[in-house]
């Protein structure tokens, strides 16, 4: 059958063909925005609590977003926001996370970066303590400092075919000598509206850096512009929907399966608003929040560890694939149990564990026989004589079925 829908289809354009630099045009029309308040770049938000009321009226006014990240970030930690802007993410979250916690702010407008850095000594006065900072950047890669780059073009400008590969091998010496934002420093990576403005051929990149930063257990706040069908043509080809936060978004399943594809795993949507805010030839144009995390990587061991799924599906599968019935003993390794039951995590309201009568140290544990499905015999978990896991029992186990 012939699809006669042609509006679900993603256009035939490529990243390449567009006949703009989308990064000047974000970059300009931002820069703007750090001069004059600009409302066209951004949505109505409520923001938690009374944070806003030590900010000067300037950084409220200048800062653009579409939905409030920071509500879900705690105190203690160390976070990372992706452009930062003038920096009101930034400040909100300098009073959430104390004294122990650690704000850093990236972007690679330099009026932004003045406007956020004009007010930090102010704030940290307020508050009673210093805990921001505000570094440049792009985003999609976050090993290299631009500031370093500057001050290197400073002293060797580039004249020649010669000097363009001198720069390279700079910028992969900063990378690799000087990152900008280490691996596994961050328990927490936040945007507000802005990774819709990354160039698409760059998206993935994107995302593999706001994995590789996070510690294990780190998560991913973004609250961003998605839409429901693919952006017409006629959206791609105009440059000020671009830089206003509109021919860049994603459409909103292709959002989450960025974040599974980069390896994240518990990827929910913590908000959707309902309305949209725009609609331009039909497709609609309305805010997110997603929260994923990191660290199901790892060895698969045998502690004699058990889940019980508590409903109120049926069943459910998680990121790895194990599929878990609900009401049954399940069996996991111990790096799915650490996973499932960590009160930090997304999954422990929903999840019973069971851990086992007597603990196996890691050290002695032998590899998990990992199925998707596996039942395990409560005296298993009791501690009785049994040394397998029981999943014989093809009529519980076999797929798409659960006891």
């Amino acid at each position: 059958m012939t699809d006669t829908v042609t509006s679900h289809k993603q256009p035939s354009q490529s990243a390449s063909e567009i006949s703009y630099n989308i990064e000047s045009e974000v970059l300009e029309r931002y820069q703007e925005g750090a001069r004059e308040q600009q409302p066209s770049l951004c949505c109505p938000t409520e923001y938690e609590g009374n944070y806003l009321q030590i900010l000067p009226e300037e950084i409220i006014a200048k800062d653009y977003g579409c939905g409030d990240p920071t509500r879900y970030v705690n105190e203690g930690e160390t976070v990372v926001d992706l452009g930062s802007g003038a920096g009101k993410n930034c400040y909100i979250l300098a009073q959430k996370v104390g004294a122990t916690g650690k704000i850093i702010g990236v972007d690679f407008n330099d009026k932004m970066l003045s406007l956020a850095r004009k007010y930090q000594a102010e704030i940290a006065a307020k508050v009673g303590y210093y805990n921001t900072e505000f570094v440049k950047g792009k985003i999609q890669d976050l090993k290299l400092s631009l500031d370093k780059v500057q001050a290197w073009l400073d002293k060797n400008p580039i004249h020649s075919v010669d000097d363009v590969a001198k720069y390279e091998v700079e910028c992969d010496r900063i990378r690799l000598e000087e990152t900008l934002i280490p691996d596994n420093s961050a328990d927490v990576v936040i945007s507000n509206c802005v990774l819709n403005l990354v160039r698409p051929q760059d998206k993935q990149q994107l995302f593999q850096e706001i994995y590789r930063v996070l510690k294990r257990g780190g998560r991913a706040i973004i609250s961003d512009i998605v839409c429901d069908e693919y952006p017409t043509e006629n959206i791609l080809n105009a440059p000020e929907l671009w830089s206003g936060c509109i021919a860049g978004a994603f459409r909103e399943d292709n959002f989450l399966k960025m974040f599974e594809e980069a390896g994240f795993y518990g990827i929910e949507i913590l908000k959707r608003e309902e309305t949209p805010w725009q609609v331009i030839d039909g497709v609609e144009f309305r805010s997110m929040t997603v929260r994923a995390y990191k660290g199901k990587e790892g060895e698969c061991w045998e502690r004699k560890q058990s889940v019980v799924y508590k409903g109120p599906w049926k069943q459910v599968q998680d990121d790895d694939g194990h599929i878990y019935c609900r009401g049954e003993r399940m069996a996991v390794c111990d790096k799915t149990y650490q996973i499932l039951t960590n009160p930090n995590g997304p999954y422990k309201k929903d999840i019973i564990p069971l851990p086992p009568y007597e603990n196996i140290p890691l050290e002695e544990a032998e590899v998990f026989s990992c199925k998707s499905k596996a039942i395990r015999h409560p005296r298993e978990t009791k501690g009785s004589e049994y040394n397998l896991t029981d999943t014989s029992n093809e009529v519980c186990c076999s797929p798409g079925e659960c006891c």
